[in-house]
């Protein structure tokens, strides 16, 4: 299937936009309820698309061989919703491959390791029940939707401890001096109330 990718100078510049940025100008795109599994992230990439059906996750594998160094994979399940579909072995395969991120509407499993490899994830929960590499169902690179929010492979994923935004192509370019025009005014008043803040304690 092809579609429209986003350009690697537009990931580039949407660095700087956080999510909440986004947020004040727009509520499409918005994905809530999988926060990320560490706190202290923001990532920015192109969106691999992955759909399950848990408890089968074999088609994970094809996920990760079709994703690009950089990109975000975004797994959707319309099957078991307490199903973890993702650990720790997925998580050295997706470091290796290079992936900026993951989000996965369900749960994860091997937390502990998760916590030390460094891969951002964002996700609804922790389970030990987990899926099986069954190869039945499942599909990579097709439109997907996550809580109510469709997502197309070459969108933008912007990703933080406030929350998780997508974009088109055409949606990053055309709301990009916008949403930096924000975060320079809202750098320039942090700035402000911070000096006075610092007169106070200082006084």
């Amino acid at each position: 299937m092809t579609t429209e990718s986003v350009p690697v100078a537009l990931i580039d510049a949407y660095r700087g936009i956080a999510a909440s940025t986004i947020g004040h100008v727009l509520q499409e795109g918005h994905i809530h309820g999988l926060p990320p599994l560490v706190a202290d992230v923001h990532i920015v990439g192109r969106v691999t698309t992955a759909q399950i059906h848990a408890p089968d996750g074999g088609v994970l594998r094809d996920a990760l061989i079709a994703s690009q160094p950089g990109d975000v994979l975004v797994v959707a399940n319309s099957g078991e919703a307490n199903c973890a579909c993702w650990g720790e072995l997925r998580t050295i395969a997706a470091r290796i491959k290079g992936l900026t991120g993951v989000v996965i509407d369900g749960p994860v499993t091997d937390v502990r390791a998760l916590r030390t490899l460094g891969l951002p994830i964002f996700c609804s929960g922790v389970s030990a029940y987990t899926t099986r590499p069954l190869g039945e169902q499942g599909t990579v690179n097709v439109p997907v939707t996550i809580r109510g929010v469709r997502v197309q492979p070459g969108d933008l994923l912007v990703a933080d401890d406030d929350g998780i935004y997508v974009l088109s192509p055409q949606q990053a370019g055309e709301l990009l001096a916008r949403l930096q025009s924000k975060e320079a005014a809202d750098a320039t008043r942090r700035a402000e109330l911070q000096a006075r803040l610092d007169q106070l304690v200082g006084s």
